[in-house]
């Protein structure tokens, strides 16, 4: 070969930067070399660029002619060069403040506010931020950004990727494909339920602000009647279950109670009574009462699926057209909620018992360190709060530039969540405080956890306040721009993987296939609006995602830290950021992160009963059906393993090492890096 032609081809390699790899994975668009396996894609590519044909650079192998266009042979000279066609690229984040944006957005959702501040002084008070940030540091954190990191440099979704890391592995996205399509089935709905609450808020005073409704019953008493009844008024008290009249209003004593008990001419027996905000949420807006449960769940609500309708639209209308869309409506749903919580907080700070609530969540209860229960729970809750493994944050990050320093946004985002659920607890207990100062109870009997905390109890304080039409409004706008956020990146999770998938067929006609997705996940959502849908979006909750993602996960990361290899990936990580991560987080991703997670699968199986516990018991069917749904998604990894074996070709070694290993790809130009080598 001349000089001229070595030249030439110095010249399309950079030999310096360039390394030799096993196989080539890298974020642009390749084809498979001849018995490279092909994948599993209609069209026979690797849509690396996905999402509809925006696929990145592609290298091409070319044999050099001479300048009359004839190839030369013989004794003549021959280069192999190397040219990059322009083909369609892979929309990327018009902003770097768009997928920040996003990936908080998704981070931060209503677990943060209804569930974190309940598990803190559940667990130890501010003792409980111990376990909580060393379950952060060691077992969410490397999760988080392993996740962030692998979309970045393959730059494709949950289905794709499995390519480049362990073929065999690929059923881990499908798992995750129907997972997302059980949390928009009832997630959505709990938004709806916002919605619901925020049409309820645009009137002269709160619904459920008083008694003497339609949907009201006699057992109902506003919870102010008690703070405004006079001491001496009150009967004497004996035993449990109290009922009392006051001026012929009934009410409720906290947890005392009495078998009967008369005021003045009124005599109540064993009534239990409830406040107008939890009838409201149970009469009004579920109207559970007309259900027998999963035996008999009722028709669909009209009003209520209305709301959820209009969830719907609001996210097909964010996720249409991908990045494009989505980047311009995180500004108003992952900054909105800062704003009215911070407002919030400056209003809870100032009401009466508000000190007294927020000690109580701060206070710490060193004696609790020693229970494995809160351990497990803060490793519980960061997990879930994070997210990661439901293919949000791999879709996500894959829309980012190559270069972008991941390591850097994965301590920003996870650091912003951590703390946006602890600023959550002081807005949440300051209300706390001032509900007990008000029924002069502890703060144990009137807080609660999950759903009805912020559809009963935060309402019911609202209710109290002065301009209180003005706190429900935006509180319910809150709930509402948590929710969309979330269930954005749940759903553009699937969407980027079945368009990377399938470029052709789903990634060019993005918003058609987006349109009939939302519509039939509406239509199988459908059965969680009607008067018994409650009982099913905790049944959805439990058996759907709950106990499915923590397996999923775990084998997640099993495929990427001990299949692919921690030093394949921090050599990956190393090509985008210049340096490979320290040995810490090598330590942490081979050893102590899928242990965290395998004890979190554990415990979880152990103790999923208590998930259901409540006042209504599920039959003993729905625990069967619950079973079979979690293995729906659970199910599509070996059964992928076995369909890949047996797709293989050869023998028994030859087809485990085909089954297992990534599949060769044609070396690949990637924005700032230039790969040069031969596949094996």
């Amino acid at each position: 070969m001349t000089n001229d032609t070595t030249t030439a081809t110095n010249a399309a390699f950079d030999h310096g930067n360039c390394k030799k790899r096993e196989s080539w994975h890298t974020n642009g668009d390749a084809t498979d070399p001849p018995g490279g396996g092909g994948g599993d894609k209609d069209d026979g590519t690797d849509p690396d660029g996905g999402g509809g044909g925006d696929g990145g650079d592609q290298t091409k192998e070319t044999t050099s002619l001479n300048p009359k266009g004839t190839a030369l042979s013989g004794n003549k000279e021959r280069a192999l060069v190397v040219t990059l066609t322009g083909e369609r690229r892979r929309e990327t984040w018009s902003q770097k403040a768009e997928f920040l944006l996003a990936v908080i957005g998704f981070a931060v959702d209503l677990g943060n506010v209804w569930r974190f501040p309940y598990i803190c002084y559940q667990n130890g008070g501010g003792a409980f931020l111990i376990p909580y940030c060393i379950m952060l540091l060691f077992g969410g954190l490397p999760l988080f950004y392993m996740e962030l990191a692998l979309g970045q440099f393959h730059r494709c979704g949950c289905l794709t990727i499995w390519k480049r890391i362990c073929p065999a592995l690929k059923g881990v996205g499908y798992a995750i494909c129907l997972i997302d399509i059980y949390m928009g089935m009832y997630y959505n709905t709990i938004i709806g339920w916002a919605v619901y609450y925020l049409f309820a808020s645009f009137s002269t005073e709160l619904p459920w602000t008083k008694c003497g409704n339609p949907w009201n019953t006699d057992a109902c008493m506003p919870v102010t009647s008690l703070a405004n009844a006079s001491s001496g008024t009150l009967a004497t008290l004996v035993g449990s279950n109290v009922s009392l009249a006051v001026n012929g209003t009934i009410g409720l004593l906290g947890n005392v109670s009495s078998t009967v008990i008369s005021v003045g001419n009124v005599v109540g027996e064993d009534i239990v009574r409830t406040s107008p905000a939890r009838e409201f949420f149970e009469r009004q807006v579920l109207e559970q009462y007309k259900s027998d449960g999963l035996d008999f769940m009722g028709p669909v609500k009209p009003s209520l699926a209305l709301c959820v309708f209009g969830v719907f639209v609001l996210v097909y209308f964010s996720l249409w057209k991908g990045v494009r869309s989505a980047g311009k409506v995180v500004w108003v749903t992952a900054l909105a909620p800062y704003v009215v919580l911070l407002i919030l907080l400056a209003r809870g700070v100032t009401l009466p018992g508000a000190a007294e609530g927020i000690r109580y969540y701060l206070t710490p209860e060193w004696h609790k360190l020693g229970n494995s229960r809160v351990w497990i729970d803060a490793a519980s809750q960061i997990f879930f709060s994070l997210g990661p493994g439901f293919g949000t944050l791999l879709a996500l990050s894959s829309y980012n530039k190559f270069n972008n320093n991941c390591y850097r946004d994965a301590l920003l985002t996870s650091s912003i969540n951590c703390l946006t659920s602890f600023l959550a607890g002081f807005v949440i207990f300051s209300v706390l405080g001032y509900m007990a100062n008000v029924q002069n109870k502890s703060i144990e009997d009137v807080g609660l956890e999950g759903p009805g905390l912020v559809f009963i109890v935060y309402p019911e304080a609202i209710a109290m306040m002065k301009g209180s039409v003005f706190w429900s409004i935006i509180f319910f706008l809150m709930l509402i721009t948590l929710g969309l956020d979330s269930t954005f990146g749940g759903l553009e999770a699937m969407i980027t993987a079945l368009c990377d998938e399938y470029p052709r067929t789903i990634g060019r006609r993005r918003e058609l296939f987006v349109l009939i997705l939302l519509g039939l996940i509406f239509i199988c959502a459908l059965p969680t609006m009607t008067y018994g849908g409650v009982y099913l979006v905790n049944f959805l909750n439990v058996y759907g995602p709950g106990l499915a993602i923590l397996f999923v996960v775990f084998v997640e990361a099993a495929g990427v830290f001990w299949f692919y290899g921690v030093e394949n990936f921090s050599a990956d990580i190393e090509q985008m950021l210049g340096k490979k991560p320290s040995l810490f987080w090598r330590i942490c991703w081979k050893y102590i992160s899928p242990t965290f997670l395998f004890c979190i699968l554990i415990f979880s199986l152990l103790g999923y009963e208590a998930m259901l516990e409540g006042e209504y018991k599920y039959p003993e069917w729905s625990v069967a059906a619950g079973w079979m749904l979690t293995l729906s998604s659970v199910l599509c990894i070996p059964l992928y393993v076995i369909y890949k074996f047996m797709k293989s070709d050869g023998g028994c070694r030859s087809r485990l090492r085909q089954t297992f290993k990534p599949e060769p790809l044609i070396p690949t130009a990637v924005p700032g890096q230039i790969y040069s080598g031969t596949a094996v």
